[in-house]
């Protein structure tokens, strides 16, 4: 796969790259792991929330979600919106609302993220939440006693933490370790190359450090060359770094024995070892780097991206795993994407000339006969039907539900907005750096506007 450019970034100039750890250096099966998530999460709500046992019969559809939605908390509908923050389509429980209930809803009212009345599902971590808040909500439409929406994607936020604090997810994959974790040698390949290039290689992640400790060792040991054990590696660890607050509060660092586990206060320069906590701040005055001498490659577009930007101007590259799916979609319909610009294209073509003989009779009186109008109008019906049945085969190759992660429908979803806006360089996972020198210059492609086309 490539490397997608949004600005110019020259590797040669970068003297530390930093990694977080899961869905980016480290990557995960995530159709099984989310199933697993949304049992687990179901049984929290019963045990935690005292939700009703029906709940738990609900089975996990993978294609319900994709990343990039919103949950409006008001209304119990899940939404996918516009670059410029208008809904373009909306699920109410496992239904699509209709679009003439859609535009009364919503009309021309832009969504706003920051409005604590919506929820972003902006990561792989995501999908689970997505799938049951819409099951549920579905069950409550039907009669089940079930709280207000908000209510109900608190809880399901609250049981998903849960599962992630009391040991249930992670304990699931130190069990089965070859079911979640993807071993990928590309990328210890990648890291090693790097470090001949001498960049300061680091991990910054949320994770805690036994549970660091298992996947590093699991995915890079196996595979290394020039060094015996990950720590080698990374020249600075950091664990339960609580991005994004990590990024904007000034908290200490904790360093980590690696053999004991045990932690002291860190009351000197961070070097090189393994650490819990701290700030970005404190990381970069110790490294002695400018912000734009630091990259960081993650997977959460808000934790690890637009807070990096709005905050100290790190280099960042988002990895995003369900876009390689889409990619190969792209591929496979393309021939039914051209057909529908042509199509479209005839259609502009038709409405100009009747627009034109609309000001011919407007303002110069010249009617035109009701035979060529009715021509002209039936030549649009017919290309409407066509471009309707290539529109159909087209969504055939994208999600059952939601189409296009980056698109909603002519427009880039509000997802590849902010992809666009905040990621320097994207891409479907980090071994596809492999195919790049560390002195690559990247650039992008001079991007066309409507009155240059």
């Amino acid at each position: 796969m490539n490397i997608f450019i949004n600005r110019t970034l020259n590797l040669k100039k970068i003297k530390a790259i930093g990694f977080d750890m899961d869905y980016t250096i480290v990557r995960y099966n995530t159709e099984a792991f989310e199933k697993f998530t949304h049992q687990e999460t179901l049984k929290k709500l019963v045990s935690e929330k005292k939700y009703p046992t029906e709940i738990l019969k609900l089975e996990f559809d993978f294609h319900r979600v994709i990343q990039g939605l919103v949950i409006d908390k008001r209304r119990g509908n899940l939404l996918k919106v516009s670059r410029f923050g208008k809904v373009k389509s909306s699920f109410h429980g496992l239904n699509p609302v209709d679009f003439k209930e859609q535009q009364k809803i919503y009309g021309n009212g832009v969504i706003d993220l920051s409005d604590p009345l919506i929820q972003s599902l902006d990561t792989n971590f995501s999908v689970s939440n997505g799938v049951i808040y819409s099951q549920l909500t579905e069950l409550k439409k039907g009669g089940l006693n079930l709280p207000d929406f908000q209510t109900l994607a608190e809880d399901i936020k609250d049981a998903i933490d849960i599962c992630h604090q009391d040991g249930t997810l992670k304990g699931e994959v130190r069990k089965n370790i070859e079911k979640y974790i993807i071993q990928d040698e590309e990328v210890v390949r990648l890291l090693e190359r790097y470090k001949k290039y001498g960049k300061k290689l680091l991990i910054i992640t949320n994770s805690d450090f036994n549970y660091t400790k298992l996947l590093l060792t699991h995915t890079i040991n196996p595979f290394l060359k020039n060094h015996k054990d990950w720590t080698e590696l990374f020249d600075i660890t950091i664990t339960s770094a609580m991005k994004p607050r990590f990024f904007n509060v000034n908290a200490p660092f904790l360093k980590i024995d690696y053999a004991t586990g045990s932690m002291q206060n860190v009351d000197h320069k961070i070097t090189k070892g393994i650490y819990q906590g701290g700030f970005a701040g404190s990381l970069q005055k110790d490294l002695e780097l400018e912000g734009d001498e630091i990259l960081y490659l993650g997977d959460h577009i808000y934790g690890d991206v637009v807070s990096i930007k709005k905050t100290f101007n790190w280099r960042t590259a988002l990895v995003l795993d369900p876009l390689e799916a889409e990619i190969n979609s792209i591929k496979s319909s393309k021939h039914l994407q051209i057909e529908i610009d042509r199509l479209m294209l005839q259609k502009e073509n038709l409405e100009a000339k009747i627009n034109d003989l609309d000001l011919l009779k407007t303002e110069k009186g010249i009617e035109t006969s009701k035979d060529e109008l009715n021509k002209l109008f039936s030549e649009i019906d017919n290309i409407n039907i066509k471009i309707s049945e290539n529109l159909d085969e087209h969504r055939k190759y994208f999600n059952p539900y939601w189409g296009e992660m980056m698109r909603a429908g002519q427009e880039e979803s509000r997802f590849a907005d902010q992809v666009e806006k905040y990621a320097c360089i994207y891409m479907t996972k980090v071994s596809d750096l492999i195919h790049y020198s560390p002195r690559t210059y990247f650039r992008p492609l001079r991007r066309s506007l409507p009155h240059e086309l």
